[in-house]
């Protein structure tokens, strides 16, 4: 047997990992400023991370959620109070697309409905109702159905106007795309998702898989614009690595046994992995610095020539090119040793650890303008 050839693979193989740092089989060093997608959000093998699921694979690593795991409760009221959100329940699962998935159902179960809205450039996920709601055509089989979907401009607060109405059963944005090129939505295209959905009884659902977690400089991105969601999918930089996913849903919704269920989601590693994630985060004050950091990327990457635009907050970072990247992206990778990540032909994305450094902000930033200089 072979593996489904579905990845364009770089001919690199990491075999250690710690920080901002990997290493392949020949020893090479690389800068790690893609994080896997954004996954490694307290940094590669943290010290906290490493020693906390070592010790729980000693006494138990999996049990379903027939018996009481304890941990998924610690999660719960630790995700609560650093993201503020204290009166939201907590749902959890293994990854974005199916956080999604249950936010999609959760929202129809609630209202009835089936209509939804999502936006140009969205992304949110590959499975069934997920990939129904994500703008490319180009991964959807005709097995799944997307009737029920309305795709809107991105940012077009107009268009959210007249689209949302009490056929709506929900509304699903990124507040920050990703794979969408790093596309930030404004407040007032949020705040009037948010009084449109009020006004029409349409669920708020808020794609916060990537742009969620801190990466922003805030816990989770809309915090940036001071409206509150009705579910929030988050997934990525949740676990460090570890597979983890969940919907924190607001309290206008009520649970019954067997409305929601997952085998994986919320076992006993990956709520050791998501609690180790949040008290590095918590200790080692990550989000402020993923604001400041964040910043010192911005007002040093300004200056540079042949950047057609910046977009993004916090360690969300688009680099927009007149030109395609691929070479730049090359150059960086295998002449600099960085690993960074595009979205499209022509914008760098940049997401880190939650803990990178200036130091290592310097490094890209040398880097870049090196490789810039010879294109």
């Amino acid at each position: 047997m072979t593996l489904f050839n579905v990845y364009p693979l770089y001919d690199i193989e990491p075999v250690k990992a710690q920080g901002s740092y990997l290493w392949d089989k020949n020893g090479q060093q690389y800068l790690d400023l893609y994080g896997g997608h954004a996954v490694i959000s307290i940094g590669h093998t943290h010290p906290v991370y490493v020693r906390r699921l070592t010790q729980q694979l000693k006494n138990i690593g999996f049990y379903s959620n027939s018996v009481k795991i304890p941990s998924q409760e610690e999660l719960a009221d630790k995700l609560g109070k650093i993201s503020g959100l204290k009166d939201y329940y907590l749902f959890l699962v293994n990854s974005g697309a199916e956080a999604n998935e249950n936010a999609l159902k959760l929202a129809s179960f609630y209202n009835g409905r089936k209509k939804v809205i999502a936006f140009t450039k969205g992304f949110h996920g590959r499975t069934s109702a997920a990939v129904a709601v994500t703008d490319n055509p180009a991964i959807k089989a005709p097995i799944n159905f997307d009737d029920h979907v309305q795709i809107l401009p991105f940012n077009d607060v107009e268009a959210v106007k007249r689209a949302i109405d009490t056929d709506t059963c929900a509304v699903i944005v990124e507040g920050i795309q990703g794979v969408g090129g790093i596309q930030v939505a404004s407040d007032e295209f949020l705040k009037t998702i948010r009084k449109a959905c009020d006004k029409t009884g349409a669920i708020f659902i808020h794609d916060s898989v990537q742009c969620g977690y801190g990466r922003s400089g805030m816990f989770f991105s809309f915090q940036h614009s001071g409206v509150k969601p009705d579910i929030i999918s988050t997934a990525k930089g949740m676990g460090n690595g570890f597979p983890i996913g969940s919907i924190l849903i607001s309290p206008r919704f009520q649970a019954k046994h067997g409305m929601l269920g997952t085998t994986f989601g919320g076992n006993h590693l990956a709520c050791t992995a998501a609690n180790a994630v949040l008290d590095v985060i918590k200790k080692e004050k990550l989000v402020q610095n993923a604001a400041t950091i964040g910043d010192y990327f911005f007002e040093n990457l300004k200056n540079f020539s042949g950047i057609k635009e910046l977009r993004g907050k916090g360690l969300m970072i688009g680099i927009e090119f007149e030109k395609p990247v691929e070479p730049i992206r090359n150059s960086l990778l295998f002449d600099h040793k960085i690993f960074t990540g595009v979205a499209g032909k022509h914008t760098i994305r940049l997401l880190p650890s939650l803990a990178v450094t200036t130091k290592e902000a310097d490094i890209f930033l040398d880097a870049l303008q090196k490789v810039l200089a010879k294109a």
